[in-house]
């Protein structure tokens, strides 16, 4: 569900939103939107398509998901899979500009890269006013989210028993606390269903970032971009992995454009190796007449 949530001026001044395109910076405003009260939200590009883009037709889950890439690359979003084995985002800076005033509980799993501290591969720092607290304002009568906190906020953390919420009804329910939260995200299993199958071991995520680190120097961000939509339709089809990074392999070595990449798996699964060819031999009298043409002459 989403909430009302508010944005500093020197927003709009941030270095690292000034490194992605105005669509992902877009989409980076609305998540604060829908994420939740710890800055986590479901990894799902066509249904945050249908929340933040519902109205733009032309700005559909492929265009998303680039927005996505580009915002995990700039250090603004985090990108993990929860123990349930689901995909979640979760906004990197969000604890640092949000006053939660009503907490409406934990409704996503914890970050392992931020909340657990487990190691994650450097990214660019997050700079600007998405990146340092400043004191707040004294008086405010509207509801605080992405608000200036007062000095000493950053010893609130989300490790503490009760997570931080904002002005919404409780998600547990005083007469049926069986039936658990009220608010629940698109795409997640209803109550009493059955879980939702095993996510593929390897996401097209991790092929594009297998392939950059190949290169020899990073790629532009419009062919990554085009490289994760491109490599996302295929596994999807449910063309092994193996396939689609061989197909990878291939464009990075013959610099092709991405939208290659379809035939270059298509050569790397069917393309077979051809015998070689029965040497030619040339046409000599045969030195036994009788023997070579059985009496027929």
């Amino acid at each position: 569900m989403a909430r009302i949530r508010t944005i500093k001026p020197e927003a709009f001044s941030s270095e690292s939103l000034a490194a992605v395109s105005l669509s992902a910076e877009r989409t980076f405003f609305g998540l604060l939107t829908q994420a939740d009260d710890q800055g986590r939200f479901r990894d799902q590009a066509a249904v945050i398509a249908g929340q933040l883009w519902s109205l733009r037709r032309e700005h559909g889950p492929e265009a998303v998901e680039d927005d996505l890439i580009q915002l995990d690359g700039a250090g603004l979003i985090c990108r993990y899979e929860g123990a349930d084995g689901k995909r979640y985002l979760h906004l990197v800076t969000f604890s640092k500009h949000q006053k939660i005033n009503r907490p409406s509980g934990v409704r996503n799993p914890e970050c392992p890269h931020h909340d657990l501290g487990i190691p994650r591969e450097p990214s660019p720092q997050v700079q600007g006013a998405l990146a340092e607290p400043s004191a707040s304002l004294p008086g405010r009568l509207t509801e605080p989210s992405v608000n200036d906190e007062p000095t000493g906020q950053d010893r609130f953390r989300e490790q503490s028993p009760q997570p931080q919420g904002e002005l919404t009804e409780l998600s547990v329910s005083p007469h049926r606390p069986d039936l658990g939260p009220r608010n629940r995200d698109l795409g997640s299993t209803p109550l009493g269903g059955a879980s939702a199958p095993a996510p593929e071991s390897v996401s097209a995520k991790d092929l594009i970032g297998e392939y950059a680190a190949a290169c020899a120097h990073k790629p532009p961000q419009d062919v990554l971009g085009h490289l994760g939509r491109e490599a996302k339709k295929l596994l999807a089809e449910g063309i092994s992995p193996d396939h689609v990074r061989a197909g990878l392999t291939r464009n990075r070595v013959k610099g092709l454009h991405p939208s290659t990449l379809s035939s270059l798996v298509h050569e790397a699964m069917n393309a077979t190796t051809s015998s070689p060819a029965a040497s030619h031999r040339p046409w000599t009298n045969p030195i036994d007449v009788a023997a070579a043409y059985g009496g027929e002459l």
